[in-house]
């Protein structure tokens, strides 16, 4: 259930097929599910410029390894385009791109010969025609530039994730409702093209989506369902159950994923369990339950409804040690939704992991 913040009402929209699940009242959601601990934001950005409107989604991080203070978080407004955020939480850069919806980045990636930050998008200005966006973060400036959008498949573009596989650049674009396409990206030239491409499908509405680059697994949220792991080493990739939505550790809908990796292939997968405004935590590569957390009011508000999730470990500076997460806000009244940050060395001990 999505919700728009209007001065003095509160309107509640369904992104999706209504479902009993849905319709139970939040509060009632969240009495029903397991226990989730209790964690602040040490920050947020400025709100999206989309006003009264579901419209900030999902967020990308850019940690600078010389100066982590000088880190970047990268933004959508699916209104409107893309925000580029200091880590004090202020807008550097905006980009009006479109409707963009879901963004991921890839350091070090060799653009038409040139090392680059590259940054790819959902793009689902047409919503009969789903594309994918490319670009380049200039760190100095902050500063996003165009590269080339190219074409995915009849529908409309939602989820997007990408990762390195076999030394190749994979980009992952879920088309409504559940059409999964995988395109391996030739970046050498001026004009950016799809070496190869193949697709997956889910039953019913998918978004959310992660790339493991360490295991070659995809990661979907199937809304309603479940959550799925592919693994694109394969051929055709076959879906495994992950995790399901069951009302209790990951109540529908189950939104964005990131991973918090650990070794070769351990670490945990973070979920937005969206419909009791919770992030459930998962041990990989098993998938065994490790725990829930919901942001909640402090210096800055807590996060409610929320699409997109992110999260980079390492240091980025004296407020984010041990690794940055980034959470949308559906609710940030009386302002326009933003993104909440946090510490995650903060989430490890609420949650008591390690």
């Amino acid at each position: 259930m999505r919700k728009i913040m209007i001065p003095g009402a509160l309107i509640a929209l369904s992104a999706c097929a209504a479902t009993g699940e849905k319709e139970i009242p939040v509060e009632q959601r969240i009495a029903n599910a397991a226990p989730a601990v209790s964690v602040t934001a040490r920050g947020e950005t400025e709100p999206v410029g989309t006003v009264m409107d579901d419209a900030a989604d999902d967020p990308a991080i850019w940690r600078n390894a010389a100066d982590p203070k000088a880190s970047l978080v990268i933004g959508t407004d699916k209104k409107a385009g893309i925000y580029v955020y200091g880590l004090d939480g202020a807008k550097k850069s905006f980009l009006p791109a479109g409707a963009i919806n879901n963004i991921d980045l890839r350091e070090g990636v060799s653009v038409n010969g040139k090392p680059s930050i590259l940054v790819a998008a959902s793009d689902r200005t047409d919503r009969m025609q789903a594309k994918l966006a490319l670009f380049t973060l200039d760190p100095a400036s902050a500063a996003l530039t165009r590269l080339g959008t190219l074409p995915v498949g009849t529908g409309e573009a939602y989820g997007f994730c990408m990762g390195v596989i076999g030394g190749a650049m994979h980009a992952v674009v879920v088309i409504k409702p559940g059409k999964i396409v995988d395109m391996t990206l030739d970046l050498s030239g001026a004009t950016p093209a799809i070496a190869a491409s193949r697709e997956m499908t889910n039953a019913t509405l998918s978004e959310g989506c992660v790339i493991d680059d360490r295991t070659s697994q995809l990661y979907v949220s199937e809304e309603d369902v479940a959550i799925w792991r592919f693994d694109l080493t394969q051929a055709q990739p076959a879906p495994v159950r992950f995790a399901t939505v069951d009302s209790k550790i990951l109540v529908a809908d189950s939104e964005g994923l990131a991973i918090a990796s650990d070794g070769a292939n351990g670490g945990y997968l973070i979920a937005s369990s969206q419909g009791d405004n919770a992030f459930t935590l998962y041990r990989l590569p098993a998938g065994d339950y490790a725990g829930r957390f919901r942001i909640v009011d402090g210096k800055f508000g807590g996060t409610s409804d929320t699409d997109g999730i992110e999260l980079v470990q390492g240091d980025f500076g004296p407020d984010y040690p041990g690794g940055l997460f980034v959470a949308q806000d559906g609710d940030n009244a009386p302002h326009a939704q933003n993104f909440k940050l946090l510490a995650w060395d903060d989430i490890k001990a609420a949650v008591g992991i390690q």
